[in-house]
């Protein structure tokens, strides 16, 4: 193989007149020039770490405060207060020397003590966050005196540079989560059931609770995050089911719009893109996102994980595993894996050279190796059987060295021998086939263990699929965008479809990963194939309105969405059920989640009211109650003052103590019927969507938690459009994807909304 032979710096053959030394000049060239790419990484991330060390200040402030001293001291005043001269009698130098060093010592100590009270304040400022709860036009005078935050951040932050000035998740009071608690299960629950569920309540915060406080407290102080290390392990990690449908989600490319109809050249726009954005996380040329509307920092730790990771299974529990670097991404095709090196002498693959590289594995017709074009399965079904398969066969030898191949590479792509999209005859129901195709595909052709996964359709329609342990949708999202905006909008293509720039034909064929594959690998696929059959997807675009005619009526359109989603499984079930709604808890660090409950007393009783007849003047002050609630509780939630995350670490601290809490145990048994969340849209804004109406995402969304449930995601677009993705299962005769779809058309449909009524 060609590719091979020039991986081979020498090579040297003994001869009876000695050793004959065959070296590659080109081979030691790639070697020279990749070693002075990583060396030029290990500089910059050198510089990085200083100025996000001294931020919000910077090293160049240095320099002033030296400057400023030895002035002051030109002008015979001692600025140290005596300071100096204690230091030159410590100094073995000529009284000029100890002077001139001296004053630089005092400098240097008070510059570093400047920066540690400006990051104490920074940290002080960005652990407010009673702004939040403040009615608009109220502003107390501690929050006025909280805006100072702006003057801090005035300073072009790296992407990092306020990771050590955000706060700590702070453990909220037992007594408060315990009652929020009982507030959240009131609309649910019988007289005799809430009277119950008060009892075991009341016992568990008075007897065990403290005792489980007390430790988690102690993790407080010692962690950085006292969730999330045991939520990344418990809820994600230790899961021994698949992670296909239950755990990933998926994310679709534009609704209308697609750039490029050649396969190859969307791939060659769609890598380039990626790994430019790889090159901004490793730089931490990213501006760190930030709270809508505000210049409060988000925290950008899951960033990390993001590229060259990969989820390894495991007997107990599966493990993250993370690369520092990688010049090269895993390809899939037709029952076929490539090694695709996108640098080469230690710059990036042009956009048109990864077209030409990706068009020679499209043209490759070698047929897949036995066991080789479902061996993604594995990764699809139970992970004990993937831990036992990967133990066996693919611990050494070329398995082994093809396997990690995937594991190492950037990401992975699978080059999809379909098409998809909203297209033909049937635009509703192929969206729905687009969906159900990121989501789970065949279950063999994509690689579900890497962090993320993108899919280029033969229509050059795209999309991703992600592993959900390392990162929640808002990064990825964040990474998607950047991606869909930068191959639209600054990469673009030729006139006949193709990348722009040139091509060095002289690039080695992509490398086609070897493999010895036994039959009884794909034991998986069965497992895989029954729980991707099951599901049911609907996508449905809402166009009659979006969150411009919302926030006419002064309402939060998440909170507006919410209610509705409420009357809509009311109409459909006939009653109320446990609503899981994903907030972030990223003010903090190392933040991840927090459960927002949307079915609420006040939401349950303004859908009772309206589905009993009640007249509007009744109905809408309830409405207000409602949406007002929500967004108390969402708000709670992104504060650190949530009810589920706190309860979920208490029942982990009584396993590792052995001590049993029905209260807990009950709590967390509870199923979430419906599992809702909303994607971001324009966390970037690298384009302007009212001048480009036509580049509208459709979102993404994931499977259903409850098998008797429904999963619902949402994105809110622009001003006139919100997307929904509905999914539940065939094999429960009570959920209906596309019934619940017209439940929630019917319901967030408003007949009126020019001025304040609230008629669903």
């Amino acid at each position: 193989m060609a590719e091979a032979h020039q991986a081979v710096a020498f090579q040297f053959t003994i001869t009876p007149e000695g050793i004959d030394l065959q070296l590659s000049y080109q081979a030691l060239n790639q070697i020279y020039l990749s070693g002075v790419r990583s060396w030029k990484k290990r500089v910059s991330r050198m510089r990085n770490s200083l100025i996000k060390g001294v931020y919000p200040a910077s090293p160049s402030s240095w320099l002033f405060v030296v400057i400023a001293i030895l002035a002051t001291m030109y002008m015979r005043s001692d600025p140290s207060m005596g300071l100096i001269t204690k230091i030159q009698q410590h100094l073995p130098l000529s009284s000029q020397g100890q002077t001139m060093v001296s004053a630089l010592v005092f400098s240097t100590l008070l510059w570093l003590s400047l920066i540690l009270a400006l990051r104490f304040c920074l940290k002080l400022l960005l652990s407010y966050h009673q702004w939040m709860f403040e009615q608009h036009g109220r502003v107390s005078n501690v929050t006025k005196v909280w805006t100072l935050l702006r003057l801090l951040s005035s300073r072009k932050p790296l992407l990092y540079s306020y990771q050590t000035s955000l706060p700590h998740l702070p453990v909220p009071p037992i007594k408060d989560t315990v009652s929020r608690y009982l507030q959240s299960v009131r609309p649910l629950l019988t007289d005799p059931e809430y009277k119950r569920m008060t009892e075991l309540a009341n016992h568990f915060e008075l007897n065990l609770g403290n005792r489980l406080q007390r430790y988690l407290k102690l993790k407080a102080l010692w962690a950085t995050n006292y969730v999330s290390d045991w939520w990344e392990e418990y809820i994600y990690l230790r899961s021994r089911g698949p992670i296909m449908v239950n755990s990933n989600y998926y994310g679709m490319d534009f609704l209308y719009v697609t750039p490029t109809p050649v396969q190859a050249a969307r791939a060659g726009n769609t890598i380039t893109a990626l790994l430019l954005y790889r090159r901004k996380v490793n730089r931490e040329e990213l501006k760190p996102t930030r709270v809508p509307g505000t210049v409060i920092p988000l925290c950008a730790a899951q960033c990390e994980r993001m590229f060259n990771t990969t989820r390894t299974p495991g007997d107990q529990t599966d493990v993250l595993q993370h690369w520092q670097d990688s010049e090269f991404v895993a390809v899939y095709h037709k029952g076929r894996y490539f090694r695709l090196w996108v640098y080469r002498a230690g710059r990036l693959l042009s956009p048109r050279e990864i077209e030409y590289q990706i068009q020679r594995i499209l043209d490759d017709l070698s047929p897949p190796q036995p066991g080789e074009d479902k061996l993604g399965a594995l990764t699809a079904g139970d992970r004990m059987p993937w831990s036992r398969m990967r133990k066996q066969y693919f611990s050494s030898g070329i398995n082994k060295r093809s396997l990690d191949a995937i594991e190492r590479a950037a990401f992975f792509i699978t080059l999809d021998d379909e098409e998809q999209g909203m297209r033909g005859e049937d635009p509703a129901g192929n969206l729905d086939r687009y969906a159900k195709s990121l989501l789970h595909g065949k279950c063999y052709d994509r690689w579900f263990d890497k962090s993320f996964s993108i899919v280029i359709y033969k229509n050059g329609k795209s999309g991703l699929n992600a592993e959900h342990s390392w990162a929640d949708a808002p990064t990825v999202a964040h990474l998607w965008e950047y991606t869909l905006a930068t191959d639209a909008f600054q990469l673009g293509y030729t006139e006949d479809g193709h990348c722009k720039g040139d091509v060095d034909r002289t690039l080695p064929m992509p490398q086609r990963l070897v493999w010895d594959i036994p039959s009884e690998v794909c034991i998986s696929l069965a497992v895989a194939q029954a729980l991707a059959d099951d599901v049911d997807c609907h996508v449905f675009p809402f166009r009659e309105f979006g969150k411009g005619r919302i926030k006419k009526l002064r309402v939060s359109p998440d909170a507006f969405i919410q209610i509705g989603l409420q009357l809509a499984y009311y109409r459909d079930r006939g009653g109320f059920c446990l609503t899981y709604e994903a907030s972030m808890t990223r003010l903090f660090r190392e933040g991840r989640t927090e459960t927002v409950r949307s079915c609420s007393n006040e939401s349950s009783a303004f859908v009772k009211a309206l589905e009993n007849g009640e007249a509007e003047e009744q109905c809408r002050p309830l409405f207000r109650l409602a949406s007002e609630r929500h967004q108390n509780l969402y708000r709670l939630a992104m504060t650190g003052a949530g009810i589920d995350r706190h309860l979920f670490c208490l029942y982990v601290v009584s396993k590792y103590l052995g001590v049993e809490s029905p209260f807990l145990k009950e709590v967390l048994s509870e199923p979430w019927r419906l599992s809702t969340s909303q994607t971001p849209v324009q966390q970037m804004e690298l384009f302007d969507l009212k001048n480009n109406p036509e580049f509208i995402s459709l979102g993404g969304g994931f499977g259903p938690v409850a098998d008797d449930g429904y999963g619902v995601s949402y994105i809110i677009v622009g001003e006139d459009m919100i997307n929904f993705h509905v999914s539940s299962k065939h094999s429960c005769s009570q959920t209906v994807s596309n019934t619940f779809v017209s439940f929630i058309s019917q319901c967030v449909y408003m007949h009126s909304l020019k001025s304040d009524p609230v008629r669903f």
